[in-house]
Order: structure tokens, then C-alpha cells, then sequence
């Protein structure tokens, strides 16, 4: 049990920190890159968690922190990217709604990866969330556009 709490307390913490330097960055080098490229650090977490190739206490808690990164990258870019696009009179509705279904997310990928781990397993709802990850991250590097001036 203590092992679950440190691997459940490492992916906020990481994130919460890396967030002071990945926020400042997207202003630097723009938005599209570390949404992106954070998808694919936290598909890396996935992959590690899911497939545990050390004992599942270091893997999770590597994981962890994989995740804990791409999350740090991603989440102030996209909140960002959002504000960049929506004008100052509707930015905070347009932030709201982002923010609805970025968060209903969570309730339906809780509920997927209960079906799919009651299913196929634990370790295939760890890896359908990656691969769910990753064909983002591919979709966003195909169709988004960069939202400030390089």
C-alpha cells in the first residue's frame, strides 16, 4: 500500500513543479511543440507502467514521473494555446468549456479503463491509455497550428 501512495503522489508533484519551467517555455518556443512532444513522454510512462520490465514498485514510480514530465509540458501549453485562440471577451467561457471536457476525460477514461480492466487486465487499460496518448500527439502534430509568433 505505501508503494501505491508514493507512485500515486510522485505524477502530481512532478507535474505541479515542472509546470514553473514548462509554462514559461511555451512562450519561448510555442505550444505545438510541448503538446506534443509531452504526449509522447507520457506515453513513455504508459509504456513503462504497463509493461513493468523492472519490479512494479520502480516501474511505477518511473512511470510516474514520465507522466509527471509530459504533464508538465502539455497542460500550461494547452491551456495557453486555448487562450491564445479565443478572444478576450469569451476567453474565460472558452477556457471553461476546454476545461469541461478536458476534465470529463478523466471521469470517461476512469470508466474505460475499468471496462477494459475488467476485461483484458490492468496492464491493457494502462496500454490503451497510452495508445489513446499517442494517436493524439499524432493528431496534434498533423493538424495543429502554432497560436503565437515565433
Amino acid at each position: 500500500m505505501e508503494g501505491i501512495g508514493w507512485i500515486k503522489a510522485v505524477y502530481p508533484v512532478v507535474w505541479g513543479v515542472g509546470q514553473i519551467v514548462t509554462g514559461p517555455l511555451a512562450d519561448k518556443i510555442g505550444r505545438k511543440p510541448l503538446i506534443v512532444w509531452g504526449m509522447f513522454v507520457q506515453v513513455l510512462g504508459h509504456i513503462i507502467i504497463g509493461f513493468e520490465w523492472l519490479e512494479p514498485l520502480t516501474s511505477g514510480l518511473i512511470g510516474s514521473v514520465f507522466l509527471g514530465i509530459g504533464t508538465a509540458m502539455v497542460y500550461p501549453a494547452l491551456l495557453a494555446a486555448v487562450s491564445d485562440t479565443a478572444h478576450p471577451n469569451w476567453r474565460a467561457s472558452s477556457l471553461g468549456v476546454y476545461r469541461f471536457w478536458r476534465d470529463m476525460g478523466y471521469a470517461i477514461g476512469a470508466l474505460m479503463a475499468g471496462i477494459v480492466g475488467n476485461f483484458f487486465g490492468l496492464e491493457w487499460a494502462v496500454h490503451i491509455a497510452g495508445l489513446i496518448t499517442f494517436i493524439s500527439g499524432i493528431i496534434v502534430w498533423i493538424r495543429m497550428k502554432e497560436t503565437i509568433a515565433q
